[in-house]
């Protein structure tokens, strides 16, 4: 599989970006080639979900020299709205632990206050990154601040037609509870809908690995749950669980509160360097 296949629903549809140029008014450097393989650079979205709001947000990009990752450098990411000629220059975050060696994944935290598309523009080894970016009006799945679905989710004894619950090999220990019985009970939850043997992007093996270690300091005080995307290995029918959350895509994960508010999200590529804060702030005092 590529790194970056179709999704079910059009996940990481090829960029529209690479007809931006000149945005931000960064010196364009064509690709060189090198025995007839491409080495120009590229950048392509991987937060697919992004929605207008006046809070920030993370958006998650690879860059790529021909059809290989690239992470050996600084990048910096300009977001222009819709309408505006430029926009704000910030340096974004390189994430590495825990993902697939060598994948090139940057994160930045933007306030995408408006739908439409924004003009991005990636500073890279020298060289401008055309990136265009869809925000939506409205979100597909959750977001933070909205109640967590209370749908049950499959288990050993109740497994909603669903098999197998755990692709994983060997399987999680992340389906011994419903999220129907502990979402909004008073305890803090985590949930990751990922599908290790049937990703779209490869990532769901590694992020689930990654929440396993992750949670581990925070056993005691959160609820931890794995549930699968598709009902069968044939991939063709989505769980009643994705379905009730509306997950769009996978990898996705989530934290929600005791009284089953959503405080924080993550999608597509991550890590235990992202998904640490986040278990960490369901337990720390407000």
């Amino acid at each position: 599989m590529a790194p970056f296949s179709s999704s079910r629903r059009g996940f990481l549809a090829a960029s529209a970006g690479a007809a931006l140029v000149g945005a931000l008014g960064w010196p364009e450097v064509a690709g060189a080639t090198r025995g007839g393989t491409s080495t120009a650079l590229s950048a392509l979205l991987v937060s697919n979900d992004l929605y207008a709001s006046p809070s920030p947000q993370r958006v998650a990009f690879v860059i790529y020299r021909g059809p290989t990752p690239d992470s050996g450098s600084t990048a910096r990411l300009g977001l222009a709205p819709p309408g505006a000629a430029e926009g704000e220059i910030v340096t974004a975050v390189k994430m590495s632990t825990g993902l697939p060696k060598g994948r090139g994944v940057y994160v930045v935290d933007a306030v995408l206050d408006r739908a439409g598309t924004y003009r991005g523009q990636v500073l890279f080894r020298g060289r401008r990154l055309p990136l265009a970016v869809e925000v939506k009006a409205t979100a597909d799945a959750p977001v933070p601040g909205g109640m967590a679905s209370r749908a049950p989710s499959p288990t050993a004894p109740s497994p909603l037609g669903v098999n197998p619950i755990c692709t994983r090999q060997p399987p999680c220990p992340l389906h011994a509870v419903s999220l129907a019985d502990v979402i909004g009970t008073g305890r803090p939850v985590a949930v990751l809908f990922a599908t290790p043997a049937l990703c779209q992007t490869r990532y769901c093996g590694p992020v689930l690995n990654e929440l396993l270690a992750a949670s581990v300091p925070f056993q005691h005080d959160v609820t931890v749950v794995h549930v699968e995307i598709y009902q069968s290995l044939t991939g063709t029918q989505e769980s009643p669980t994705v379905l009730a959350w509306n997950i769009p895509y996978e990898p996705f994960f989530f934290t929600v509160d005791g009284g089953g508010v959503i405080r924080g999200r993550l999608d597509s590529a991550f890590g235990r360097d992202e998904i640490t804060p986040l278990l960490q702030a369901l337990v720390t005092p407000s």
